[in-house]
């Protein structure tokens, strides 16, 4: 299909999801951002033609969440009193981490569309599903609103460990999500390929989040000269240790099942070839998977010195760490063993680790609408080793799962889009998205 026909087909999904692209809301961490504010007005502003009354908040300026609450459809007055019926947040983010045009092949922040994709930075991560919500709600309303209420967010900071967006609101405005106890979001609902057979990841819970700082300091003195106490010799000793250890397995109970569903899917003895390999035969799956069963410590940035020929008397470097939950005292104590009593560590952001059972009238629902419209699939738990918002809401008790339906082409490294070069999500993908997220929020 020619560029202008592609752009002349375009679904309301891809449209918006294209627009939310070309705002660009680069979250560089630590309270450093673009800002989520023109993208959150134009999400209000859609809120607000589907007869919704969304609040715009700004924990910072420029930091602007956006909350609305649809009117669930009840057959008695009394079920919303009663709580027959609970509240279910539905949520996205609108930040985005950051994107280098020079390694990109297009724009990241011109939303192109080419190949029968959508391109740039959000189109996996997560502005395609702030688009399907927006649709898949339009829907819903028209056809005479939802079984229960919903709370739609759409939150600042997600990118940051959510502390300017969710935490925020989940501290000073816990009121706006009265009464719900169940939440979807991200990375969940996804289509991998199994050796022929197609499955969708529901992500039912995700790894906890410890990202350190390292700090290193010696001598500043001229660069000619034999310093033994250099900051930054001592710093890449730490992080080249802490790079690449490896963590022991550490199974939990949706591991475990996950790991015996891909086992029979591939025809694989689990016992006989072992944890990884089983992994491994998962295709691009293994992108998101491998990092389930085991802590990671990556080095995300390094920091030192001003001048060539200046040995600085300091020099720092970032960790994300990700445990399984419960580990993060154990693994802090084993990454302090390993870099040395030299090395200062600093906690810069702690959040708690997920998991929530395979079961439930909500599990059943998202697994029965994914195989409605794909009936030949099937749907697979599994653990997420990165993290959403639902970190957040489950302060408030608020169990969360990751349904952002997707049927993908089974050569598409999906797992490599996130936070990737050329981040695309296939305009068809976005079409399949909206229908079963509508078709969710319609039944449920």
């Amino acid at each position: 299909m020619a560029p202008d026909a592609q752009l002349d087909s375009l679904s309301d999904t891809a449209r918006i999801a294209r627009d939310l692209i070309r705002f660009d809301t680069t979250n560089y961490g630590e309270g450093r951002s673009k800002g989520e504010t023109e993208a959150a007005e134009y999400v209000a502003a859609i809120l607000r033609e589907l007869g919704l009354e969304p609040e715009l908040i700004d924990s910072e300026p420029g930091r602007t969440s956006v909350v609305a609450r649809v009117q669930g459809r009840y057959e008695h007055p009394v079920d919303r009193s009663r709580g027959e019926r609970p509240a279910l947040v539905v949520h996205g983010h609108l930040d985005v981490v950051p994107a280098d045009p020079a390694n990109w092949s297009v724009d990241p922040f011109a939303g192109e569309v080419r190949d029968g994709m959508l391109w740039g930075r959000g189109a996996v991560d997560m502005k395609n599903m702030d688009a399907m919500m927006l649709t898949a709600l339009g829907e819903v309303i028209a056809s005479g609103g939802p079984n229960r209420d919903l709370v739609v967010a759409f939150f600042a900071d997600e990118e940051n460990g959510g502390k300017y967006g969710s935490h925020h609101l989940v501290t000073t405005r816990p009121e706006l999500f009265a009464g719900a106890t169940e939440a979807i979001s991200e990375v969940g609902g996804y289509s991998v390929d199994l050796g022929g057979q197609r499955a969708y990841l529901l992500q039912t819970g995700e790894k906890a989040l410890v990202w350190i700082r390292l700090r290193a300091r010696g001598t500043a003195a001229h660069g000619s000269r034999v310093i033994r106490d250099n900051a930054v010799t001592k710093l890449a000793v730490a992080v080249a240790a802490l790079g690449r250890t490896e963590w022991p397995l550490h199974l939990t109970d949706t591991t475990d099942q996950l790991l015996d569903e891909l086992a029979r899917i591939l025809g694989l003895d689990r016992e006989a070839v072992g944890v990884d390999e089983v992994l491994r035969q998962s295709g691009t799956a293994a992108g998101f998977l491998t990092a389930t069963v085991r802590t990671t410590t990556n080095p995300t940035l390094l920091a030192a010195g001003y001048k060539h020929n200046v040995i600085p008397d300091t020099a720092e470097a970032l960790i994300d760490i990700r445990t399984l939950a419960g580990d993060e005292e154990a693994v802090l104590a084993e990454v302090r063993r390993i870099v040395g009593d030299e090395i200062e560590i600093e906690v810069v952001t702690r959040d708690v680790g997920l998991e929530n059972p395979f079961s439930g009238p909500l599990v059943d629902e998202m697994v029965a609408t994914l195989l409605r419209h794909d009936p030949e699939a099937t749907v697979l738990p599994y653990l997420l080793s990165g993290g959403t918002d639902n970190k957040a809401l489950s302060e408030l008790g608020i169990v969360g799962y990751g349904f952002a339906p997707l049927k993908l082409p089974a050569e598409l490294d999906f797992a490599g889009m996130f936070h990737g070069v050329d981040e695309r999500v296939p305009l068809a993908a976005l079409d399949f998205g909206h229908a079963a997220l509508t078709d969710l929020l319609t039944r449920y």
